[in-house]
């Protein structure tokens, strides 16, 4: 007989801190390597076309890149800016990365309708949903 292994949150103190702006623009501009691209995803599991789209790349050429290769600085700042999104719904939603993927993938109506992964393909779209967390973290819904 198999025994069920518990899902295990991860431990909120090996979870990366959020970067400051100013980090934000200095590792940017330096380029961030694939590898970072494929661990941000590992967070909540979001799929290689989802990251793609978020970092406003094409699949094919997210797959093309080699993981010791550095994304454009425009695919890094997204990439970091991500990281950022993803920490904070891990926060507000209890570490539940279940949880954070499919609310990433729901429609909302702060968001007319879009769900919160259709909107990053902006980066303004970034803000929108950061914003939606949170009103969230606040109590506020609607």
């Amino acid at each position: 007989m198999a025994l069920a292994l518990p899902l295990i949150a991860p431990n909120p103190s090996l979870l990366p801190k959020l970067l400051t702006e100013q980090e934000i623009v200095t590792r940017s501009r330096q380029g961030v390597l694939r590898a970072e691209a494929d661990r941000v995803a590992g967070l909540v599991g979001l799929t290689d076309k989802e990251l793609a789209v978020a970092l406003g790349l094409s699949a094919s050429y997210l797959h093309r890149l080699k993981v010791d290769q550095r994304i454009s600085q425009d695919a890094s700042e997204r990439l970091l800016l991500l990281e950022n999104l993803l920490l904070h719904a891990l926060d507000t939603f209890e570490q539940r990365s279940k949880t954070v993927l499919d609310w990433l993938r729901s429609p909302l109506r702060e968001l007319d309708y879009q769900t919160p992964l259709q909107a990053l393909d902006t980066v303004t779209g970034y803000t929108l949903v950061d914003r939606v967390l949170g009103r969230i973290d606040h109590g506020i819904f609607g």
